[in-house]
């Protein structure tokens, strides 16, 4: 018997009637994380006990929450054990590992970073005969520099623009990068002010069991010598600051001319997603016989993959995928 797998706004396996990550309303769905792009007001949900606090946090309502710690594993309909492994992607970011009797097992990893981080748990490697994968940077020319090199650099930024008379602004996502970026500014000691939206999440985060040297939220009574984490478009509170130095904090900053187009003064390769070495470090760690690629560069990821000897094929692409595993 084969897996079935659909793709239509998230990944439907109808044979257990789960979705994995479906961002349109579903009867049950495995949530891998907290991000917009991941949730939706769901019956029935699958998570890690920090996912759910997130996702109540971002996305209020009565729900049927099933939490699992990482580890361990759970029984579902139809003979199909789940276990949650971590992602290292933000704080209780999963993957989902399906075994079963005929089928064999499935590892989807949603979004995940294979690097240490300084906010997440740090990602798992479980053997599975099937993986699908997100691909987000799935090129050669992703490949990030040190953590350590990075954050110095964005240090190095703060410093001088608050030397300078000028107010450091970090862009970064509310969940996740924001607070990454706030533990990483620890050994420089420089005050920090938040978004709102990030002071919230930060509060819950630390609520988790993340701690975070001294930070508050936004006041623009007191910003003088301040940094400033925000999102990339909060342009309310970049309009009250009155000399403001921005750095987009994104893995897009690999790319060419990555200030221009993010209207900003300078950009930093610091990200929460896998490049491209660790993408190809995942799979030679996990030993797949088959990949499946979904999300950013998936296509060519896929023919990389190939190239070097696996069975691998882009599903973003197409709306239905069967496949069968041996063994």
């Amino acid at each position: 018997m084969a897996w079935e797998v659909h793709h239509r706004k998230g990944l439907w396996l109808p044979q257990i009637g789960w979705w994995l990550d479906a961002q349109a309303r579903a009867e049950r769905s495995f949530v891998s994380h907290a991000h917009s792009d991941h949730i939706a007001r769901h019956k029935e949900v699958l998570c890690s006990p920090a996912t759910a606090r997130l996702l109540h946090a971002r996305l209020p309502g009565r729900r049927a929450v099933t939490t699992l710690p990482f580890g361990r594993p759970h029984p579902l309909e139809f003979g199909v054990t789940a276990t949650l492994h971590p992602a290292g992607h933000i704080l209780g970011s999963s993957q989902i590992l399906l075994a079963h009797e005929e089928h064999g097992t499935l590892l989807y990893t949603g979004d995940f970073k294979l690097r240490p981080g300084l906010a997440a748990e740090p990602c798992a490697t479980p053997a599975a005969e099937t993986l699908i994968m997100e691909t987000t940077f799935g090129l050669p020319r992703y490949v990030f520099p040190p953590e350590t090199e990075t954050i110095g650099r964005i240090i190095a930024f703060c410093q001088e623009a608050v030397a300078g008379g000028m107010t450091p602004v970090l862009l970064c996502y509310s969940l996740g990068k924001s607070q990454e970026v706030l533990r990483a500014l620890a050994s420089a000691h420089l005050p920090v002010m938040l978004h709102s939206e990030t002071f919230r999440l930060t509060e819950i985060c630390g609520q988790l069991g993340l701690a975070f040297p001294a930070y508050r939220a936004f006041d623009a009574d007191w910003l003088p010598g301040h940094v400033v984490i925000c999102p990339p478009f909060a342009t309310g509170l970049l309009g009250r600051i009155p000399a403001p130095r921005t750095a987009a904090i994104t893995g897009w900053a690999l790319d060419a001319g990555a200030t221009y187009r993010l209207r900003c003064d300078a950009a930093f390769p610091l990200s929460d997603h896998a490049g491209f070495d660790d993408l190809i470090r995942f799979v030679e760690q996990v030993r797949p016989k088959r990949v499946l690629t979904l999300h950013g560069f998936a296509r060519e990821f896929a023919q990389t993959l190939r190239e070097r000897g696996w069975d691998a094929l882009a599903i973003g692409q197409g709306n239905q995928l069967e496949f069968r595993l041996s063994g």
